[in-house]
């Protein structure tokens, strides 16, 4: 069974998954929503791209930027970062910024239940790190 597949039976078990057009897979985990996919970078190597959306739209100021650099220096399975943009309507110069938690692992030669474990594991972070940043 290819790994694509593989990933979406593991997951689908505790999840749910939607199997999207492009081959990604999209989770929700409590209130985030994450996007897999599977990418082959040699032959032999297969390696899953997490990307979680942890806040949309947060008003960016001195304080969300330190906690966003504090759960960036602090979280081990996966990277945080924000992505900051000023308001896309016209006239709009409000900045914000989307946060996000990015992991890439290989998963040749995981289990089922050692893929499952640690796809929640980053999962769980990401909801953490929303929480913390939400509060």
């Amino acid at each position: 069974m290819e790994l694509s597949e593989r990933l979406g039976t593991v997951l689908e078990e505790i999840l749910p998954v939607t199997r999207e057009d492009d081959g990604a897979l999209t989770v929700k985990h409590g209130e985030t929503f994450a996007s897999l996919r599977v990418v082959t970078i040699a032959e032999g190597l297969d390696m899953v791209s997490l990307t979680q959306v942890l806040a949309w739209d947060m008003p960016l100021d001195n304080k969300i930027r330190a906690k966003v650099a504090k759960h960036a220096h602090d979280t081990l399975l996966g990277t945080v970062s924000m992505v900051e943009k000023i308001g896309a309507a016209k006239g709009n110069s409000r900045k914000t910024g989307d946060v996000l938690l990015r992991y890439n692992f290989p998963a040749a030669g995981l289990t089922d239940d050692a893929l499952r474990t640690l796809v929640l594991m980053v999962l769980a972070i990401g909801a953490d790190v929303r929480s913390a940043l939400v509060a």
